[in-house]
């Protein structure tokens, strides 16, 4: 872990907003470098990086780099390869249920804002009435507050509530994770018309990339309002370890199986 102070006035090109200008914190090697330019791709394993990485840091430290940096990456792309094999029957079963129920697409795509500000698309069962226009809508929740994303929402369909309330609408996911789009374990990646409103330190959630489930998914789900969810992803994202990625995939499958927080 190093202690950093630094700057970073220059938004990324083709991004949605720019990270904070200013701000004083500890965070390991690799994520102060993505603070510092997003926009470029990952360059470790070259023998200046690691020269400057592993100089001077524990043995812990350089397992948490060496798993951040590369073991993360590789863990992602054999598990989303084979979940998408052993879950292929529920997906197949999620897909006929879509296109019985209602008319319209069975996957839904939509832009969202991934690592380093950049956007891509991100694929889903759809769970809605079919609107090709992509408008983001904002209802009153329960507790009388603005949201994209409420309870007993008129727009979700009767397949729809079972594959919120099971996740199986995620499951098209694992094909952005595969991609490099997405992590298996991470901030949920957002919409851009939200991301575009963003506050300065809300952007360090986009230092890396977004997960199909996340630590403040198993600490409440959509129940949370959305400041305390930033700050949960932002713990995620100063604190990612392969002993927290662990807890956080242990508690999803609790999560999933119980509905919590799921609408």
């Amino acid at each position: 872990m190093v202690s950093v102070e630094f700057r970073d006035d220059n938004a990324a090109s083709g991004s949605v907003g720019a990270l904070s200008n200013s701000r004083t914190g500890i965070y390991p090697l690799h994520i102060t470098q993505h603070m510092q330019n997003p926009t470029v791709e990952d360059r470790f394993g070259t023998a200046e990086h690691w020269l400057a990485v592993i100089g001077g840091i524990s043995e812990a430290g350089v397992f948490r780099l060496l798993y951040v940096t590369w073991i993360k990456r590789s863990v992602d792309i054999l598990a989303s390869s084979l979940l998408l094999l052993l879950l292929s029957p529920f997906m197949i079963l999620s897909l006929l249920a879509v296109r019985l129920d209602s008319n319209g697409p069975a996957i839904f795509s939509q832009d969202r804002v991934g690592r380093g500000g950049r956007i891509f698309r991100l694929y889903k069962f759809r769970t809605m009435t079919h609107n090709p226009t992509e408008e983001l809508v904002w209802m009153t929740d329960e507790k009388g507050m603005k949201s994209h994303k409420v309870r007993n929402d008129p727009r979700i369909t009767r397949a729809g509530k079972w594959l919120r309330k099971t996740s199986l609408d995620e499951l098209p996911q694992l094909i952005n994770i595969i991609k490099g789009d997405m992590s298996l374990i991470g901030p949920r990646p957002e919409l851009v018309q939200i991301v575009a409103k963003y506050e300065p330190w809300q952007h360090e959630r986009h230092i890396i990339r977004p997960g199909l489930t996340g630590w403040w998914q198993v600490c409440g789900r959509s129940d949370r309002p959305m400041h305390e969810n930033t700050e949960l992803d932002l713990y995620y994202v100063r604190n990612q370890s392969f002993r927290l990625d662990f807890i956080i995939a242990l508690k999803t499958i609790r999560v999933v199986f119980k509905g919590l927080g799921a609408f």
